[in-house]
């Protein structure tokens, strides 16, 4: 026993350990980038790793038979080394992380991951861990062979390490739970800090809600709040606990008149919750479809978790006159936003009719699709309850911009790009559609598809499909959500030499090249992160 004990072998365990160790957590980056996409659940993180047409996990196992089966031939290979045979196969794990590492990097993730600092917590954590899984196995290996003494044994006995390689998502998924100790605490400290800032202050509370048009409507109203209002206003989709409170404690909160919050919710619970750390004194919804109904299973928990505002906000909810229905029987009837009638879109914008006040006003906005008539409607009619003139809201509505990634036009050398990649819904799909279909010219879309829409997915993504027949060219990008949308092109009668299938966002855009010309309009539908393609 004093043998296996010694020092030089403890010596040799830990710095296979390390070094093992530090190989595992490079191969993780792209894994713990992915965790980092799916909001650190661990959940989401395996519902993506268990899609269909998925290859990650398969990548990680041919990396384990490869390095196993590469570390037994080179310790045989040296077997007359004795002892040392063993050590010399490890060289086959430095060969082939190394091989997959420099391959990996070649695709990067299309969202890259932000290197937080709860990101390189969870990278240290997870270097710790493998550290001491590896140590402790390669200690248990050194102690078989210590009581077994079979010379082949000796030769082999790392070669087990190689079942790491199978086992990196557990590996992030523990050291993900591990961080949790830390990060749960922290983070309540963070928010019950935001919820104080807003206690404390006399900022009026504007909260936004809705299975889509939250972030449009939401830089709407901090344009039109803008012209009465000191306004603060959650930047780009911040709309988590955690995404508030960061933008409430980002500064000097009590300095502002008005404070505008994205809500978003994945779960029944979610908007209550994000209603406590700031309790709404107007709040909007913006409109209902299964969107995320993957987390939330149905469309009555939809409609019940957006109408949790409801009874939140203190002064008035504003609810978009499709989705009033849904919330008739306990609200009111000034509650429902039907201010904008006689809407005209075209490529050129998009022109309404205006009722504020009892006062009708004829405008038109650059903004494209008659949504975002409607999404203006109900951000004009808030403005107009919290003070702002009529006037001041219609000079303003012709100089709203586009929200970026929202059906944003770009023109770039002679060519139109609507880029709606941030449009997941089905609703907005429509929409975007419609708008591509008012532009001269060829009419080309490029598109993975529709997500997060549970046992709808494959039905709506179908839909989707009948929706693009009749235009010029259709580009599916990616492996999990086009073959639906490729039959119902079929099944609607679109002509098959006018869609093509590529795997990557950046293929579609080589094969772009050779399609598009001066005055034609490519519409990007639903730019997807990596979880979903």
């Amino acid at each position: 026993m004093g043998i296996f004990i010694s020092v030089p072998k403890t010596v040799e365990c830990a710095l296979i350990a390390l070094a093992f160790a530090a190989f595992l957590t490079a191969v993780c980056l792209k894994p713990v980038g992915m965790l980092q996409a799916c909001g650190y659940k661990n959940g989401r993180l395996f519902g993506w790793l268990r899609r269909k047409k998925n290859l990650a996990q398969t990548r990680l196992d041919l990396l384990a038979f490869a390095s196993i089966l590469a570390c037994a031939v080179i310790s045989l290979c040296f077997y007359f080394a004795g002892k040392w045979a063993a050590l010399i196969g490890l060289c086959a794990y430095v060969i082939f992380f190394s091989l997959y590492i420099y391959s990996d990097a070649k695709y990067a993730l299309k969202s890259p991951a932000t290197a937080t600092p709860r990101f390189k917590r969870l990278l240290v954590v997870l270097f710790l861990v493998c550290a001491v899984l590896v140590y402790l196995a390669a200690t248990l290996l050194n102690f078989a062979d210590y009581c077994w003494g079979q010379p082949l044994f000796s030769c082999l006995k790392y070669c087990a390490l190689g079942l790491f390689c199978p086992l990196v998502y557990p590996l992030v998924s523990l050291a993900n739970l591990i961080t949790l100790c830390y990060e749960v605490p922290k983070n309540r400290g963070y928010i019950k800090k935001a919820k104080s800032a807003v206690a404390a202050s006399h900022v009026k509370i504007v909260a936004v809600t809705g299975s889509y048009g939250k972030t449009s409507v939401k830089n709407m109203l901090a344009a039109l709040l803008g012209a009465k209002y000191k306004v603060l206003a959650t930047p780009a989709s911040y709309n988590t606990p955690l995404g508030i409170a960061k933008c409430i404690n980002g500064g000097d909160f009590s300095s502002y008149d008005v404070f505008i919050a994205e809500m978003g919710a994945r779960n029944v619970g979610d908007i209550e919750e994000l209603c406590a750390l700031c309790p709404p004194d107007y709040s909007a919804i913006t409109g209902i479809c299964p969107q995320h109904l993957e987390s939330f299973k149905t469309l009555g928990n939809i409609i019940k978790t957006k109408g949790e505002i409801i009874a939140a906000t203190s002064q008035m909810c504003f609810i978009a006159a499709d989705c009033y229905d849904y919330f008739a029987q306990t609200v009111g009837p000034k509650q429902k936003c039907d201010c904008v009638s006689d809407v005209v879109a075209d490529c050129t914008g998009t022109s309404f009719t205006l009722t504020l006040g009892g006062k009708k006003y004829n405008l038109k906005s650059r903004l494209l699709g008659a949504h975002n008539a409607f999404n203006i409607g109900i951000s004009a009619a808030i403005a107009y309850e919290m003070g702002v003139s009529a006037e001041d809201i219609c000079a303003i509505i012709p100089e709203l911009d586009f929200t970026e990634h929202r059906l944003q036009l770009i023109r770039s050398n002679g060519v139109n790009i609507l880029d709606d990649g941030y449009n997941s819904n089905t609703s907005g799909a429509r929409a975007a559609l419609g708008v591509l279909r008012s532009f001269g010219g060829k009419k080309i879309v490029v598109t993975p598809g529709l997500v997060e829409l549970g046992i709808l997915e494959e039905e709506e993504n179908s839909a989707l499909g009948k929706e693009l027949v009749g235009l010029d060219y259709v580009i599916l990008v990616g492996e999990t959500l086009v073959t639906a949308v490729q039959n119902g092109y079929k099944e609607g009668g679109g002509d098959m030499r006018k869609i093509c299938i590529v795997p990557t966002l950046a293929k579609a855009q080589d094969k772009l090249k050779d399609i598009i010309g001066k005055g034609d309009c490519v519409l990007f539908l639903n730019d997807l992160p990596d979880i979903y393609l």
